[in-house]
């Protein structure tokens, strides 16, 4: 990316190189800011490079955050050709099924549907007939499901390089593994840049996009963020001809999106690949930052799998990941400019949602930076919400 520095100046500051920085690093520039993205690793080497790249809208009950992914899943479809003629981030428009496994399931499933559609999401009722012509390897026997056609897919870690190498030609300097070590303030607590293990950066801005490690960031500039990791698990199947033509999940997956247990929780999460792969997902539980591979949730994944998929019970796994969601109490991205630090701005608590939110919250940050009408209330996800609120790890 970029050289050694010593000392530099910028308007702002983004630490965090995943996709979240990555946009935010791309509309700021974009609207003329001197941008300088700093990150402690690689290029997408945190929860980014360990996600599946999901742009959904099913997931989301009607509320802040399903207004802020129909606006992103509109701005993901508009920003291939901005990145340049030779971008590919394997944007895959293919839309998403939930199927569910008992008529009751279905009953809830279709009542939340209806929910969402007088939010503005298009979601399809699908009869067990017409399950089979949507996803002809489904077991046999399901009752029915929803059809969303707004989610979509794109490779995580090909869409951030993107977006910061268009912000790199709109001016932007990018600095992988450069931790930062301190951010400036003046005595009366206006951040004036960052310190890093590479120097000193002055900036009038800096935009926390950290991910699950932003609560560490925000208390180098004296405030408290409860974002915590939230460890999630994927297999991944030997290159297949296409058997999954959507992002396939139960029903039960979005109970476990919305759960704050601390505990285990999977639910079956299958969708193909543009390389032939197949993702297999999802699990989710609260273990800080231990990376121990556990072969108990990998069972689990692929018996999920094989039950939605009995085709998958003959296929091999080549490999498994594992990464950490930001995870915030409230299930709600922080997004916004810090009260308690004048010049500090946030963007991350996504979840796992960072990938499918990334583009709406580079918007609205860059709006905030320049003093712009962001367009949207961001009262719910304002930084300082969670101050008179208890949060147990």
């Amino acid at each position: 990316m970029s050289s050694e520095f010593h000392r530099a100046s910028a308007d702002v500051v983004v630490v965090g190189a995943g996709v979240v920085g990555a946009a935010c690093a791309f509309y700021a520039a974009r609207a003329g800011l001197r941008v300088t993205v700093v990150d402690a690793g690689a290029v997408a080497g945190g929860t980014t490079g360990a996600g599946e790249g999901n742009l959904l809208v099913s997931d989301k009950e009607p509320g802040p955050e399903l207004e802020l992914a129909l606006r992103s899943t509109a701005l993901w479809r508009e920003l291939t050709p901005e990145l340049g003629p030779d971008a590919d981030i394997e944007y895959e428009p293919k839309g998403g099924v939930v199927v569910a496994e008992s008529p009751q399931g279905y009953d809830a499933l279709l009542t939340f549907a209806a929910t969402q559609r007088a939010a503005g999401v298009v979601a399809e009722a699908v009869t067990d007939k017409d399950l089979a012509s949507l996803e002809p390897h489904l077991a046999p026997g399901l009752p029915g499901g929803v059809l969303y056609p707004q989610d979509a897919q794109v490779q995580p870690m090909l869409a951030a390089a993107w977006l910061l190498r268009a912000a790199q030609r709109t001016g932007a300097t990018v600095h992988p593994h450069t931790r930062v070590t301190g951010i400036d303030r003046t005595p009366d607590g206006r951040v004036t840049g960052v310190r890093t293990s590479r120097g000193t950066v002055t900036a009038g801005a800096v935009v926390n996009a950290a991910g699950t490690w932003s609560a560490g960031v925000a208390a180098l500039a004296g405030v408290e963020l409860p974002i915590m990791p939230r460890r999630g698990f994927i297999l991944v199947t030997e290159p297949l001809p296409v058997l999954v033509r959507h992002k396939v999940y139960g029903a039960e997956y979005v109970a476990n999106v919305a759960s704050s247990s601390a505990d285990l929780e999977t639910s079956a999460v299958v969708e193909g690949t543009a390389s032939g792969t197949i993702l297999i997902g999802a699990s989710r539980e609260r273990v800080g930052f231990d990376r121990t591979l556990s072969l108990r949730v990998l069972q689990r994944l692929a018996d999920q799998a094989i039950r939605l998929f009995p085709v998958l019970a003959d296929v091999s796994a080549i490999r498994t990941y594992r990464g950490f969601r930001p995870y915030a109490p409230d299930h709600l991205p922080v997004i916004g400019a810090d009260p308690r630090a004048p010049g500090l701005f946030h963007a991350c608590g996504h979840e796992g949602a960072g990938v499918g939110l990334a583009p709406v919250t580079g918007v609205l940050t860059a709006a905030l930076l320049t003093g712009a009408d962001p367009g949207l209330d961001l009262r719910p996800f304002r930084p300082d919400r969670f101050e008179s609120t208890a949060v147990s790890a």
